[in-house]
C-alpha cells in the first residue's frame, strides 16, 4: 500500500528529531542549521517533503544511522489448525522423525495423557492434538538442550 503525503511527512519528521537527539544537536545549532542557505526555515514544522528528505540527508551525513524499529515485528502468519485425525497423525508422524523414535513412543505419551482410552486409534482429534502438543514440546526443548 502506498504511502500518502501525510504519512509520509509524519514519518520523515519523526525521523528527524530522532536524528536530533541521537545527534545530541543543541538547541541553537539545531535553529542555525534550519536559518542557513540551505532550508530557510524556522522550524522543521514549516519544511515541505522535500526539505525533510534534504535535512535527513544532511543529518545521515553528520553520522545519523536509521534502524529499524525494534517494536515493530512483522506479523507471522499462523499456521491453520489440524482438524482432521489424518492430518493430526501425519503431524504426529513428522515429529516422531525429527525425534527419531517409532510410534510405540506416541502411543507410550498418548498412554500417559489420557489413561482412560484404550488405544491410540480411538483417541479423538483434541487428545491427538494433546499428543502433538506433548512432541513439540519434546522437541523444543531438546533443541535448547543441544543448543
Amino acid at each position: 500500500m502506498p504511502r500518502t503525503l501525510t504519512t509520509e511527512r509524519l514519518r520523515l519528521t519523526r525521523l528527524v528529531h530522532v536524528a536530533r537527539r541521537e545527534l545530541a544537536i543543541a538547541d541553537d545549532a539545531w535553529r542555525a542549521l534550519l536559518r542557513s542557505d540551505r532550508f530557510k526555515v524556522d522550524s522543521s514544522a514549516d519544511l515541505s517533503i522535500g526539505g525533510l528528505e534534504r535535512l535527513l540527508l544532511h543529518l545521515k551525513a553528520c553520522g545519523f544511522k536509521v534502524r529499524p524499529n525494534p517494536q515493530k515485528k512483522l506479523p507471522t502468519p499462523h499456521k491453520g489448525l489440524a482438524l482432521t485425525k489424518q492430518d493430526i497423525e501425519a503431524k504426529i508422524a513428522c515429529q516422531l522423525k525429527a525425534l527419531d523414535k517409532p510410534w510405540p513412543y506416541a502411543h507410550a505419551v498418548a498412554r500417559r495423557i489420557h489413561p482412560a482410552v484404550s488405544a491410540f486409534e480411538f483417541l479423538t482429534p483434541e487428545q491427538l492434538g494433546d499428543v502433538s502438543s506433548a512432541l513439540e514440546r519434546t522437541i523444543r526443548y531438546r533443541q535448547r538442550g543441544a543448543a
